[in-house]
């Protein structure tokens, strides 16, 4: 019976893990050092120290050629990155060269599917979750394969599209997708291989034995709960560890390198709704001993090396994350030598590379050809009009038409779902961030891609009761983006947001109310004025909030709103609904739906 590629895989992946076993085994009955001569013993002693390579991304987020899908144009911004996985080849050809072939892998630290209108497309339009025989090979594969990845651990992104679309990609792999705490809700087993075990030939020495750990995030278990409640389970990062690392030990591992999708110095975005946290690398490093090395993800961070000293054996683990979306590549660079027949670690660091430093590989730009090319037709539809340009670039300071336009449509595709229900008269309201401060709607022809490049997540939208105390409470904690600026003192832009890092996804304004929002106060005391069609607000009054399912979720922590009750649900994105709202509406005109209903202020005055 022929194997498919995950069967192919899995089993490679346990037949090395057995081939490590049996390989210790015979390293303890055999004793070369007693039949070897002088000479001989010489040479085994000069070839004893050996060096190899771990190279690693992470973040990826769809990113295969450096090109902007939301602009149409060559990736570009103000520090002059470049990203995307055709620079990343490069480097890793770079590297493979210079240390040879045979003493380098490369892995990656997940949410690979996510993020660019050319994986959306192969999740959605030409989706890859069809049938064996008519499914197009999704683009992240493609270019992962061609560069001989070795493991990829699953981040929180590969679940935005179903469990049906990732197993569809992980059939497609080369390579295992790792994810020791992704288990099985019926048996608490894992869903996905744990780790791999990949062996190296160094010198005239046993081939030595590299264990990757792949590790996702808790997170996944509230961020994407539409799709995992009931399937899969996420416990804790450092407790899954405790587990798995002896067990790659024992399976013959001379050196353990984890691909963690979890930050290092990151807060938990979603309090304590589980017990686990969501950054958890550090405590990773910290309380795990036998890890020598951990590939960090999800943060977005650059952090070529950290060490952390293990609390129970003293030992340095080595830490270092690339930055997102192919824009760096890590190499964790390891010298090992030979004790007694085991291989044990004498040196490790770790260095990122910069992929604005080299050329994309025309191997991988030409395996995207036609794959890209579909995509820019798809994104270039004229979907409609706008009346006059739309920018978000001020939408963190005052209110904009552009993030009203997001409240507007959510509000409307609401209303259209409730209309002649028992909810049917309550107030709809409806919160909108500013996802990407570089959105623009241009006045006259407006394309897919620009609508596709305001809401650049693939959120669906819910309908959930709050009250107006509950409400309140919501911008409460919104308005904690903002620092505390006494009346009279300079405003410096750049340091008014973002305050206790909060990031501009979990900023949220609300439309369908007004208020003001003082920025002299400390947070919790900060809205002023908070009112619903001219009158204050009844804190006991009901209303309806569209809601995305992340923050419906719980992602952000947001107050109410997860408790809250649901009256509806859609599992179309929102990115869609705006686009069919532009395409029914014909013209995006901001006298239609826009009023400035927020501002901030400070002891009653405008800031701005």
């Amino acid at each position: 019976m022929p194997l498919n590629r995950r069967d192919f895989v899995a089993r490679s992946a346990a037949t090395a893990a057995g081939a490590a076993l049996a390989g210790s085994a015979g390293l303890a009955a055999a004793s070369p050092a007693a039949a070897a001569g002088p000479e001989e013993a010489r040479a085994k002693g000069r070839n004893k120290r050996q060096s190899f390579t771990v190279m690693g991304t992470t973040d990826l987020h769809g990113r295969v050629l450096n090109w902007d899908y939301f602009t149409d144009a060559v990736y570009a911004d103000k520090a002059h990155n470049e990203v995307g996985l055709a620079k990343i080849s490069t480097l890793a050809k770079q590297v493979r060269e210079e240390k040879g072939w045979d003493r380098t892998l490369l892995i990656d630290a997940g949410d690979t599917i996510q993020g660019t209108q050319l994986t959306y497309y192969y999740a959605r339009v030409e989706p890859i979750a069809t049938e064996a025989d008519t499914a197009p090979e999704h683009p992240m594969a493609l270019a992962m394969n061609t560069m001989e990845y070795t493991a990829a651990a699953l981040g929180n992104h590969e679940f935005n599209y179903g469990i049906d679309t990732l197993r569809a990609f992980e059939e497609q792999l080369d390579f295992p997708l790792l994810g020791a705490n992704a288990l099985n809700a019926r048996n608490d087993k894992p869903a996905f291989p744990p780790y791999v075990i990949r062996k190296l030939k160094l010198g005239n020495g046993p081939a030595l034995k590299v264990g990757i750990l792949g590790l996702t995030n808790p997170g996944i278990a509230i961020w994407d709960k539409a799709n995992v409640a009931g399937k899969m389970t996420f416990p804790g990062i450092v407790e899954t560890a405790k587990v798995w690392v002896p067990r790659l030990k024992a399976a013959g591992a001379d050196v353990v390198v984890v691909a963690c999708h979890s930050g290092i110095d990151e807060a938990t975005s979603y309090g304590d709704q589980l017990p686990w946290a969501e950054n958890a690398s550090g405590a990773l490093a910290e309380q795990v001993p036998g890890i020598d090395a951990i590939l960090v993800g999800h943060a977005h961070k650059e952090i070529p090396q950290r060490l952390i000293a293990n609390k129970e054996t003293g030992k340095a683990v080595v830490l270092s994350e690339p930055l997102c979306w192919g824009q760096r590549l890590t190499c964790f660079d390891f010298e090992v030598e030979l004790d007694k027949g085991v291989w044990k670690v004498v040196s490790l660091s770790a260095r990122v590379l910069n992929s604005n430093t080299v050329p994309e590989d025309p191997e991988i730009v030409d395996l995207m050809t036609d794959q890209h090319r579909k995509v820019v037709e798809y994104v270039n539809q004229v979907i409609g009009t706008a009346a006059i340009e739309l920018s978000i670039a001020e939408a963190p300071f005052r209110d904009t038409p552009i993030i009203d336009l997001i409240g507007r449509v959510q509000a409307d595709v609401v209303r259209a779902a409730l209309a002649g229900g028992q909810y049917a008269e309550l107030p709809v309201l409806a919160q909108a961030a500013p996802f990407n401060r570089t959105a623009v709607i241009p006045a006259g022809q407006v394309k897919l891609r620009d609508a596709a490049g305001l809401y650049i997540y693939e959120n669906t939208l819910e309908a959930r009761v709050l009250t107006g105390a509950q409400i309140k409470d919501y911008l409460e904690y919104s308005a904690k983006y903002y620092a505390q600026v006494a009346p009279g003192a300079p405003i410096d832009r750049a340091a008014l947001t973002n305050a206790q890092n909060t990031p501009d996804y979990n900023y949220d304004a609300v439309y369908g109310v007004s208020y003001d929002i003082d920025i002299a106060q400390p947070v919790g005391s900060r809205i002023v004025g908070l009112s619903f069609e001219g009158k204050p607000i009844d804190p006991q009054a009901q209303f309806v909030l569209a809601v995305n399912n992340y923050r419906a979720n719980g992602g952000g922590n947001f107050p109410h709103v997860a408790a809250a009750q649901k009256l509806w649900a859609n599992s179309d994105e929102i990115r869609n609904a705006m686009i069919g709202w532009v395409k029914e509406k014909g013209v995006i005109d901001p006298a239609d739906f826009h009023t400035a209903s927020w501002r901030l202020v400070r002891a009653g005055q405008p800031v701005f």
